[in-house]
């Protein structure tokens, strides 16, 4: 048995170096935006150093960790969030057509709410952009000869 002294001492030291971490888990939006551009300035650095490449896999580990837990996508449209994913890859409809493999129309008609996402759009949409499913399978308006129906 350890003396009581000894685990004193064992936890002092482990309170020290857990007061010296680099990074800890991330509590707030500045410390998230932080540890995001740190992490941007790491991979774009090149290094092969294993210190390096820990700690990218570090903050990587914890910036996943704060999205998982404070992204939603319960209030975002379905087709704006497409939208946006668009722009991010400098993307235009003519593109969805041959990611989507179906014709402009259709492509046409999800863009401007005319019809829904099928299962199979949503999984190729959700392979191609590395979003969950969940991000677009929401319910949004659909606009049908002027009237407004839900797509599920």
């Amino acid at each position: 048995m350890m003396s009581s002294v000894r685990i004193m001492n064992n936890i002092m030291s482990i309170i020290i170096n857990m007061e010296s971490l680099k990074y800890k888990i991330i509590k707030s939006e500045d410390q998230y935006n932080s540890y995001c551009q740190l992490l941007e300035t790491l991979v774009f650095s090149e290094s092969d150093e294993q210190d390096v490449i820990d700690e990218i896999e570090l903050l990587t580990y914890l910036i996943e960790k704060w999205d998982d837990e404070h992204n939603t996508f319960a209030d975002a449209d379905p087709i704006q969030l497409l939208g946006a994913l668009m722009t991010d890859k400098n993307l235009k409809a003519k593109d969805l057509v041959d990611i989507l493999k179906v014709s402009k129309g259709l492509v046409s008609d999800i863009l401007n709410y005319k019809k829904g996402l099928s299962k199979d759009i949503i999984r190729a949409l959700s392979g191609y952009f590395k979003v969950s499913q969940e991000a677009f399978n929401l319910p949004y308006k659909l606009n049908i000869n002027s009237r407004l129906k839900s797509a599920v």
